[in-house]
């Protein structure tokens, strides 16, 4: 069930956050990572990444925004959610509908060190508001990986969790079910690979 305050989140941001192209709202704010994206991550952090299921809430309404710094927003689960939340209703997902097919044949192939470059090549060629905002994030579920003793949230919960709402086709037509097993899987190995897609993270 969704959080009850999620339902009664007071305005934040002047401008709309939510349903915004990721390459518009970066242009708008003038850089290549959501602003309210690493308010989410920070305020995770800040708070600790071994809080419960933290990443398995379900989010509240799409139109409305958060101030992390009202009492209501005290639930760690509730910031969590709405960052799922900003990246689900994404019009163009953070692997964009262009990428999705060739992410999908390079998490296919059989040799390891060709798919992890193929991977690594495709990341790299992301537009800047997408490369920039998946590394930021990735990097986030990571440290939250690091507590998956404390919080239950390993790479496959993760994967699951992220899979479908990072990376999906422009038309849900054909195999949904069989699109899904390789979407986590994409996720699955950005996670277990992130220090060599990127090396400067």
């Amino acid at each position: 069930r969704c959080h009850p305050a999620m339902l009664k989140c007071p305005l934040f941001f002047p401008d709309q956050v939510f349903g915004c192209s990721l390459q518009a709202l970066c242009e708008r704010e003038r850089g290549t990572v959501p602003r309210f994206v690493l308010q989410c991550i920070q305020t995770v952090e800040r708070r600790g990444t071994g809080s419960g299921t933290c990443l398995r809430c379900c989010p509240g309404p799409a139109d409305e925004h958060l101030d992390l710094d009202d009492g209501r927003w005290e639930d760690i689960h509730v910031v969590t959610g709405a960052l799922k939340l900003f990246f689900r209703e994404l019009p163009e997902p953070l692997v964009p509908f262009s990428h999705f097919d060739k992410f999908i044949a390079a998490i296919k192939m059989q040799d390891p060190t060709r798919r992890g470059r193929c991977i690594r090549d495709l990341v790299f060629s992301l537009p800047p508001a997408h490369h920039d905002t998946m590394k930021v994030l990735f990097h986030h579920l990571c440290r939250v990986i690091e507590y998956k003793e404390e919080n239950r949230m390993s790479v496959q919960s993760i994967a699951i969790v992220f899979g479908p709402t990072l990376l999906r086709p422009a038309s849900e037509e054909g195999n949904m079910a069989m699109h899904m097993v390789f979407q986590n899987q994409v996720v699955e190995h950005i996670l277990n690979q992130y220090s060599y897609i990127f090396p400067d993270g």
